[in-house]
């Protein structure tokens, strides 16, 4: 005899399927031993055609909700000690995310510190951070600001309490990392996932590069100079006349810096006061020695070098074409502090034009990269 239940066996599975079929994909039973989970959505950074790949860690991948915590924590001012300072405070977008033309930024305690704020672009091909390169990952690197007795001037447990009784920031965690949980470990990695996203490749000169765009006389023979060797034959033997840019400012990458720690000149021995890299490393063959910048975004920048001294192009071309001043640890490729690079006028000038080429815009006007407002859900 045939069982009647069966059929309402095979109806009750039936639905069973079709209720777990209409579940959203990010929403999961909850794991052994409680607490809920979430499926986060995997994001394609699109990088510009004159770019290399851009390495991601393993161990934080792009996520579209990893990316929305980072815009948020890093525009958020509970993160500081007095609740009045956020990242974004010290890295304005008009200023290509650095401090609105400060020399110095200012902390919460109204101390300011003693280096320029650091443009924030293109930092996912970087591989160290700090003017003295002492953070080896962007996820060291965004922790450290928060507890900074000049800068933010807070703790960490602070600040992962103050996002905890927030009434979204649990829940927005959650969906960034698949699993409940606040950290200052998964704050870090939410904010370098965002940094990363902020990706400079859309100025006058890469358009040029990819043809869609023509640059002036000017512009074409800067860029030149910044090609050719410094030194005129038969003074330099090996001399091209041109402004010896390319040794620390290679355009190939699309980066505009290879990002090695240099002494450039900028004081005798006599007079360092600040000692870079040596105080990370404590070799003194790294006496003042800091982090070679990007030339992207430069006219938006000022001012310019570690310690800001520079508030033009202008006196930032002089410095070079003058040779700076020898020391011990001054990098090999200013090889002319006797006698200068003797740029002409002229060419001064076309070197400036051409680094106004290297001004990008779309990327500070990008409003993915500006202020969401207090956190949300939506």
């Amino acid at each position: 005899m045939r069982n009647k239940t069966f059929p309402i066996v095979i109806m009750l599975l039936g639905m069973v399927v079709m209720v777990a079929a209409c579940r959203k994909e990010t929403e999961t039973d909850p794991p052994v031993g409680g607490g809920a989970t979430y499926t986060p959505t995997p994001y394609t950074l699109a990088i510009p055609p004159n770019f290399s790949a851009m390495p991601i860690p393993a161990d934080n991948p792009f996520t579209v909700e990893g990316i929305r915590l980072g815009r948020f924590l890093f525009y958020d001012e509970r993160l500081s000690g007095n609740n009045t300072q956020s990242c974004a405070s010290c890295h304005a977008p008009a200023n290509v995310f650095s401090d609105h033309g400060l020399q110095f930024s200012v902390g919460i305690d109204g101390i300011a510190g003693n280096r320029n704020s650091m443009v924030l672009q293109n930092l996912g091909w970087e591989s160290s951070f700090f003017w003295d390169g002492r953070a080896a990952t962007l996820e060291q690197q965004v922790l450290q600001p928060v507890e900074n007795p000049i800068e933010m001037h807070e703790t960490w447990p602070n600040a992962v309490a103050k996002l905890l009784a927030d009434d979204v920031y649990p829940t927005l965690f959650l969906r960034a990392f698949g699993t409940e949980g606040v950290t200052k470990e998964r704050a870090a990695m939410a904010m370098a996932q965002f940094l990363r996203t902020m990706v400079s490749g859309d100025s006058k000169f890469d358009k040029f590069q990819r043809g869609e765009e023509l640059l002036t006389i000017d512009e074409q023979l800067g860029f030149q100079l910044t090609l050719l060797e410094g030194g005129t034959p038969p003074a330099v033997p090996l001399g091209q006349g041109g402004a010896d840019c390319f040794h620390c400012h290679p355009h190939g990458g699309g980066r505009f810096t290879d990002g090695i720690m240099r002494n450039n000149g900028l004081d005798p021995e006599t007079a360092w006061t600040d000692l870079g890299l040596y105080d990370v490393t404590g070799l003194p063959s790294d006496r003042a020695k800091f982090k070679t910048p990007s030339l992207r975004n430069v006219a938006l920048s000022a001012p310019y070098m570690h310690d800001g001294r520079f508030q033009t192009l202008e006196q930032v071309v002089e410095h070079y074409n003058s040779g700076g001043h020898p020391s011990p640890t001054i990098d090999p490729n200013m090889k002319f502090t006797t006698g200068g690079l003797q740029l002409t006028p002229e060419k001064k000038a076309q070197l400036i034009a051409f680094l106004h080429t290297l001004t990008d815009t779309a990327f500070v006007n990008n409003p993915a990269f500006h202020d969401p407002g207090p956190p949300t859900l939506e």
